[in-house]
């Protein structure tokens, strides 16, 4: 549970870097990226590893109707997310909320709280959650302004449908593979 632990300190770090030491950010310059780059990866491996490596600690027990609630969850989660990757005007929620990527990461985390009750997938999902409820808080507070790009028209509507259903497919493909069947 270590690594787990180390692995959310070091991405929280890394992402809020920025943000409660800019000063120091800006001195780094153009290798701070890679910094913080190297940092976010090295992060990602301790999370994945350090869950993995867990021992199964129960919390509670999440009914299984849960299940239907996550997948649809996640469903918006990776529409949510892909809304704001149009070039210009955006799709839905995009045009309507500041941060619809830490929105989606929120989703998503919420999803996973919903049906795992294990200790490590509490400090996993419920600290991937807590970072991006900060994050939110920490760039409202640093830049106060925003501006709702313009709604998307249907074409950007249809690709987002496509490729949310794509990444769909492809998530639930990786979680099989890895012995966890996401849809029982």
């Amino acid at each position: 549970m270590i690594l787990l632990i180390l692995g959310l300190i070091l991405w929280t770090a890394a992402h809020y870097f920025k943000r409660l030491m800019p000063d120091q950010r800006v001195a780094l310059g153009k290798p701070g990226k890679g910094i913080i780059a190297v940092a976010i990866v090295a992060s990602l491996i301790l999370m994945i590893v350090g869950y993995r490596m867990a021992a199964f600690i129960p919390v509670w027990n999440p009914p299984s109707f849960f299940t239907g609630i996550n997948n649809l969850l996640m469903v918006l989660a990776l529409w949510v997310y892909g809304s704001s990757a149009a070039k210009g005007a955006k799709a839905w929620p995009a045009y309507k909320t500041r941060h619809p990527q830490l929105l989606a990461v929120k989703i998503w985390a919420l999803a996973h709280l919903l049906v795992n009750g294990d200790l490590a997938s509490i400090l996993l999902f419920g600290g991937i959650l807590a970072w991006a409820v900060g994050s939110v808080i920490l760039i409202n507070r640093a830049e106060p302004e925003w501006t709702a790009p313009a709604p998307a028209g249907r074409p950007t509507y249809i690709r987002l449908a496509v490729i949310s259903l794509v990444m769909l497919v492809v998530i639930a493909s990786i979680h099989i593979l890895l012995g966890v069947n996401p849809f029982s």
